[in-house]
């Protein structure tokens, strides 16, 4: 179960870097008050995720990444810095989720960066073919793949602090 959290939020990773690392935040912020769901106190990066600091401004800087994307100076995700921020990101909620499991976290790490790859390339193609045979803009696609990383990270944090 912990891998393939990790995994869903790496494929979100894969579409938005910051989002998911933002829902896990906010799941970890709220699953410790007022009425805490964690047994256990988070270690190593789910404890710094599941600060208030974190919890209040990486929503913030995730709601940049929803704007910049849609510049259309935006450098393509698989532009080597940002698949590699994005390639991290998967690894950092990946390591987070099986820290706050008190489990290993090198194969969730694994799996949460391998998917944030993959799903770099895959939703890139998915967005362009999406909006070429739909005739829409790419501005209105993205807004549709921005649900579905909310949606995906959200669910997913949500499922790793239960």
């Amino acid at each position: 179960m912990t891998t393939a959290l990790a995994a869903a939020l790496g494929w979100a990773a894969g579409m938005r870097s910051a989002t998911p690392v933002a829902a896990l935040a906010r799941a970890l912020a709220d699953a410790r008050s007022p009425f805490p769901r964690l047994a256990r106190t988070p270690r190593g990066p789910a404890r710094v995720l599941g600060t208030d600091a974190a919890a209040t401004w990486l929503p913030v800087a995730a709601a940049g990444e929803l704007v910049v994307d849609k510049l259309p100076m935006t450098p393509a995700r698989t532009a080597p810095p940002a698949l590699v921020g994005r390639i991290a990101s998967g690894a950092l909620v990946g390591a987070a989720v099986a820290a706050t499991r008190r489990e290993s976290v090198v194969l969730p790490a694994l799996a949460g960066a391998v998917s944030a790859a993959a799903s770099a390339f895959a939703m890139q193609t998915l967005r362009a073919e999406a909006g070429e045979r739909l005739g829409v803009p790419d501005p209105a696609v993205a807004v549709v793949e921005d649900a579905l990383a909310i949606g995906l990270s959200v669910a997913a944090a949500r499922a790793a602090v239960a």
